[in-house]
């Protein structure tokens, strides 16, 4: 059963509460959260009831309180919204005298990444990466035999679609342990301390079902180097909160943080020399881009025609990271074929899906332009 609590005391939030006198009222609001937010959303804790309940009628003083309406903070959580859940009596002005209840909210059941489908076997080719990682693999399935020496932190660096997300899965997948997948973009809050906020919040999901793995994606939108902090903005409070956590200065005990970039050359070193090992990721060669060829288009709804090679393809992309592949080449010809109608997946359409790669690439502005 669901509990209230009114004045440091719990009362069933079945029991019937009655106004404290003539010009008192009760008011039971839960914790409804911020109105937009990701996925990492947050509740304060209230540990003192009494105390929530002075500042409660000092900051709504005057408002009318109405069942299924909601009162929003603006002072020490801006915007976060409680919702009304009962008035005695009701449209009760609030004052000096009104009761609050806060009304206690299950903890959230923690969702974390899945993906049964993704298998150390379904990434082609980084082999040097996968060695490197079966340390970490190691370390998920006994972290007691690691103590102290276990990795914390890793940084898989590399061109994009090639596989870095991938191989995080595929550990999680191989060791049964949670994955809590992020994007370092989706850390950077509106208000100040929201992103510092969020990621003490991660780390203690983390770890409550540890040995768990931390991957944050795209590393690079919070830790570029100080010369180019005005590009983004000032993100000094949300780097400060995970260098905390990367430093062990609050203790997660088996938790592994995984972070992705493929700006590595681009990461403050201050914040680079966290990491104890990096893992690069290579583009495929033409070995391995035939049996990325090779492996998805046997799931093609219709054939191949006898006109296509594979090997030639493969030959034709060098640059190409799996993901160009799968997304630019094989997915751009399988569509053009079913536009058309056709029974079969052709060479021409696999010209066309070449020729349209190549106008891209060369509308590209120069790797080195803001270097």
């Amino acid at each position: 059963m669901k509990t209230s609590r009114v004045a440091g005391k719990k009362v069933d939030k079945a029991g019937v509460l009655e106004p404290a006198g003539s010009d008192g009222s009760v008011v039971v609001v839960r914790p409804a959260g911020y109105p937009m937010r990701g996925s990492l959303q947050e509740y304060p804790e209230f540990s003192e009831p009494d105390v929530f309940e002075y500042y409660a009628q000092e900051q709504w003083q005057g408002l009318v309180a109405r069942k299924g309406e909601y009162l929003f903070d603006k002072r020490m959580f801006p915007d976060f919204a409680f919702k009304i859940v009962d008035v005695k009596p009701e449209g009760s002005v609030i004052n000096r005298k009104t009761t609050f209840v806060i009304e206690e909210i299950e903890p959230e059941e923690i969702t974390v990444e899945g993906d049964e489908k993704v298998l150390f076997e379904d990434i082609v080719g980084q082999e040097s990466a996968k060695e490197k990682c079966r340390l970490i693999e190691r370390f998920l399935e006994d972290p007691e035999r690691f103590g102290r020496w276990a990795p914390r932190n890793i940084l898989f660096h590399g061109p994009s679609g090639t596989g870095k997300t991938m191989l995080a899965k595929a550990l999680s997948n191989r060791t049964d342990a949670p994955l809590f997948p992020i994007k370092a973009t989706q850390l950077i809050g509106e208000f100040v301390g929201d992103g510092a906020r969020q990621i003490h919040q991660l780390y203690e999901r983390a770890e409550g079902v540890s040995p768990s793995i931390v991957f944050i994606d795209e590393f690079d939108a919070i830790a570029l180097d100080r010369r180019y902090q005005e590009l983004r903005g000032d993100v000094a409070e949300v780097v400060n909160a995970l260098l905390t956590e990367m430093d062990g200065i609050l203790p997660r005990k088996d938790v592994c943080t995984i972070a992705a970039t493929n700006m590595v050359q681009a990461i403050d070193l201050s914040i680079r020399s966290r990491f104890e090992e990096e893992i690069e990721f290579k583009l495929p060669d033409s070995r391995e881009r035939f049996e990325i060829l090779k492996r998805h288009s046997v799931t093609f709804p219709i054939g191949l025609a006898e006109d296509v090679d594979l090997e030639v393809i493969a030959e034709r992309t060098d640059g190409l990271s799996g993901r160009d592949l799968v997304e630019k080449i094989l997915k751009t010809a399988l569509h053009k074929a079913l536009i058309e109608n056709e029974e079969t997946v052709s060479g021409k359409h696999f010209e066309d899906s070449l020729s349209k790669v190549k106008r891209s690439a060369s509308s590209q502005p120069p790797r080195n332009m803001f270097a």
